[in-house]
């Protein structure tokens, strides 16, 4: 009989992965519990490994431009906690990042920098989405900073639960900013700019409108932009991701001005950052309705931003994240926008 040979490292992992969901499991008799609580310890075994993977690949495909880091440092203390007296400073979320600086300078004496932020909620920065996204940035001369706020996946349960959508995950986004900033002399404070798609797009926009002064540009790729709208377009099942207890907590009709405060739409008012928005039509995940009521409700306010509305560009949601002609058109408009505001030392042609 033919025996699989699996690695020690492997098998240590396996075995850990089972020690760990037994014992979870164990807490209680109810089988349904059981259950729920040995698919929850797998899914989130399965995540940290699947995250760690992706890590080597950020530094395996970006090592020859770029100087690849993994960091941690803190964001604001969790609007809850198990404690009910902590001590006062002692409750931070720790948050990690992966940094991305180039490896050759140029004539630059100070480099901009590029903050990234992850889409999809529960996500993490995935070079399999990204990578060509940061090397090209890297050539150009942007230093960059990815961090994956709370609530991201691969860092176990608590850190997966502890998410503030729309609210501390801009907090631990603009913290990887100030340590940035801290740690790497080299970059211009002055000129740091803010990217992101889907989720990540409407974690850009409520950055620069909660700290405008820090930021002289933003990106914002089919954004989530209407929480409203997109409860009504995505259905009930959608909204009781929303209505968990660790995450808003009430449904939309339960609560309909935290459901604005945390949407693009909400805040439009408070915007002062240059600021280019991009949509695409044939887009299923951020619905095209979704883009178009922030444009109408930025123009409505007076704002003045660039946009562009893809007609049924290859690829939908991802239409520029791939490798068709239109994806890498539309990163060329990308990158000019940023060269305005940021003057990288090396701008596209």
């Amino acid at each position: 009989m033919l025996r699989a040979h699996i690695p020690m490292p492997m098998k240590k992992f396996f075995l850990l992965l089972l020690l760990a969901t037994t014992a979870t499991a164990a807490e209680t008799n109810e089988p349904a519990t059981r259950v729920h609580a040995l698919e929850e310890g797998l899914g989130q075994s399965h995540a940290q490994l699947a995250r760690q993977l992706n890590e080597l690949m950020w530094f395996q495909r970006l090592g020859d431009v770029a100087l690849v880091d993994k960091v941690r440092f803190t964001g604001p203390p969790p609007r809850t906690t198990n404690n009910p007296a902590p001590p006062p400073g002692s409750n931070e979320v720790i948050v990690s990042a992966l940094t991305f600086v180039p490896r050759e300078r140029g004539t630059q004496r100070k480099l901009p920098l590029i903050v990234l932020a992850h889409g999809e909620i529960h996500g993490n920065t995935a070079s399999d989405e990204e990578v060509h996204v940061v090397r090209e940035l890297v050539q150009q001369g942007y230093a960059v900073i990815a961090p994956d706020y709370r609530g991201s996946s691969g860092y176990g349960g608590d850190y997966w639960r502890l998410i503030d959508y729309g609210g501390l995950e801009v907090e631990d986004v603009h913290a990887a900013r100030a340590w940035m900033l801290e740690n790497h002399r080299e970059l211009d404070a002055r000129r740091v700019g803010i990217i992101g798609w889907s989720h990540g797009g409407m974690i850009a926009f409520l950055t620069v409108c909660a700290h405008p002064e820090d930021y002289a540009a933003c990106y914002a790729g089919v954004p989530v932009s209407d929480l409203a709208e997109r409860i009504r377009i995505r259905g009930k099942d959608y909204e009781q991701m929303f209505a968990a207890p660790y995450h808003l907590g009430k449904t939309l009709a339960e609560a309909p001005e935290e459901y604005r405060r945390r949407s693009p739409v909400g805040n439009v008012e408070k915007l002062r950052t240059p600021l280019l928005i991009h949509g695409n039509t044939n887009d299923e995940d951020v619905n095209v309705r979704e883009v178009e009521r922030l444009i109408a409700a930025l123009t409505a306010a007076g704002k003045t931003f660039e946009q562009r509305i893809y007609t049924n560009a290859p690829g939908g949601h991802s239409f520029n994240r791939i490798d068709t002609a239109t994806a890498q058109e539309s990163r060329r408009e990308v990158w000019k926008f940023l060269e305005k505001h940021l003057a990288p030392a090396k701008p596209p042609k």
